[in-house]
């Protein structure tokens, strides 16, 4: 394995998915040092690593912009998504056999995406996000196909409070017949938030039900935050 990856085995499954199956997300340690942070933040300003450049506010999806990277990717970026999937397997797994859906993940990130490029999902996901003073994220899933991984991470590129302020990760899930729940993550440098792709089980009197989750960002408040997101299928 590389660094990486050994960092991604070291980050404690066994309590991240207790308070993913608890919360629908859950912070993982630091899998990036600060010097690899920056790096990966300055990848922006390299334009052709990327295959698209999203303007939030012209598609009224909030403020800000982000990035699809085009393959091939950097290596901390191949390597992180490799080495998070077969740890996130389980979860899905599990969330499939209590929603009684099929569970359709391989064992390997590999395989899975053949599948999606079999599929017609052939546009890489990975994504980075640039925010700059009151910029912001609507609520909304990743969803860019048929085929969906049931979980995704996003990982702090600064460090929350010093390089900017506001910038909460937010997450609001629909309860069946009550109120909607909401979740702040500030994300701090380096670690990654596991959170729920589109829904989660939700223990209930007659069983499980799946409970809708949406995410976004807060307004940024000052400074600038950048983020890395990893999602596990492929668009088409």
């Amino acid at each position: 394995m590389g660094i990486y990856a050994d960092r991604v085995a070291e980050a404690g499954w066994e309590r991240l998915a207790g308070e993913v199956d608890a919360y629908g997300c859950a912070l993982t340690p630091p899998l990036l040092t600060a010097d690899e942070c920056a790096a990966v933040a300055a990848l922006y300003e390299q334009a052709g690593r990327f295959r698209s450049t999203i303007d939030m506010e012209r598609y009224r999806f909030g403020a800000g912009q982000y990035r699809y990277f085009a393959e091939p990717f950097p290596e901390i970026v191949s390597e992180l998504r490799t080495a998070l999937y077969p740890r996130l397997l389980p979860i899905a797994r599990e969330w499939a056999a209590r929603l009684g859906r099929p569970a359709p993940w391989p064992d390997t990130l590999e395989e899975w995406l053949g599948m999606c490029h079999a599929a017609g999902q052939t546009k890489p996901t990975p994504i980075l996000l640039r925010y700059g003073r009151d910029d912001w994220n609507a609520l909304h899933r990743d969803l860019y196909g048929d085929l969906v991984f049931p979980l995704q991470v996003v990982i702090g590129l600064e460090e929350p409070g010093a390089d900017y302020t506001g910038g909460e990760f937010l997450m609001v899930e629909q309860r069946a017949r009550a109120q909607s729940r909401g979740t702040a993550t500030l994300l701090p440098r380096g670690c990654g938030l596991v959170f729920t792709t589109r829904d989660r089980p939700v223990r209930t009197k007659r069983g499980w039900s799946a409970s809708p989750v949406r995410h976004g960002v807060s307004v940024v408040r000052s400074g600038h935050r950048h983020t890395l997101g990893l999602v596990f299928h492929d668009a088409a």
